[in-house]
């Protein structure tokens, strides 16, 4: 029960049927604290706190790493969230 917990996680984010306004969120927490997060709308990592800084301006640096997350909204969040709500609004 005791020790650390770190974690990452990729959010999708939208609110219009032809997901025009599609997000990533991506942050990384410390004991449920978050501490750096990547948002596709501003293209970058922002650090949260001191060492999120950091990592944010580590994360900043790796032109490949920033490109994946940006092509991730058109290859990983919109054909899913298609797929997702397509099987949901089939069953309306």
């Amino acid at each position: 029960a005791d020790g650390y917990y770190e974690y990452g996680m990729q959010e999708c984010v939208y609110s219009t049927r032809d997901y025009s306004d599609m997000v990533l969120l991506v942050s990384y927490s410390f004991n449920k604290d978050v501490y750096v997060q990547f948002n596709s709308t501003v293209d970058k990592f922002v650090g949260l706190t001191v060492y999120g800084v950091k990592q944010a301006e580590y994360f900043n640096k790796n032109q490949a790493y920033l490109q994946q997350l940006k092509a991730a909204v058109d290859t990983y969040c919109r054909p899913n969230a298609q797929v997702i709500d397509s099987s949901v609004r089939d069953k309306a």
